[in-house]
């Protein structure tokens, strides 16, 4: 599956905003660029980290941070967890396991 980029508002128990959102299929979970989730959520902090390889880098990055947030797509009412990614590329990713949890095609 190509990755596709489309803006979705997101919602959060301090707002919404409007965030230009890519579905990528290769990517195991969903994850959300920090600066993004200002004004829309406060962040938990996770159990465990998470180590996630950046490729274009050669690194592992540690994910210590999490949150929930509700999104509309086509107008229907979704929700699921996002890691926090420092330095990611896109404002949100939705990854594979997003795709599949709502049958997303």
């Amino acid at each position: 599956m190509p990755v596709i980029k489309l803006p979705l508002l997101f919602a959060g128990s301090k707002g919404e905003k409007n965030l230009y959102t890519s579905f990528d299929n290769r990517a195991t979970f969903s994850y959300i660029h920090p600066d993004s989730i200002k004004g829309i959520e406060t962040p938990i902090r996770l159990g465990r980290s998470r180590q996630l390889y950046r490729v274009n880098e050669d690194r592992y990055i540690e994910i210590t941070e999490a949150v929930v947030l509700d999104f509309y797509i086509n107008g229907v009412l979704l929700s699921d967890e996002f890691l926090l990614v420092p330095g990611l590329s896109d404002e949100v990713i939705i990854g594979n396991a997003t795709l599949r949890k709502w049958r997303i095609n």
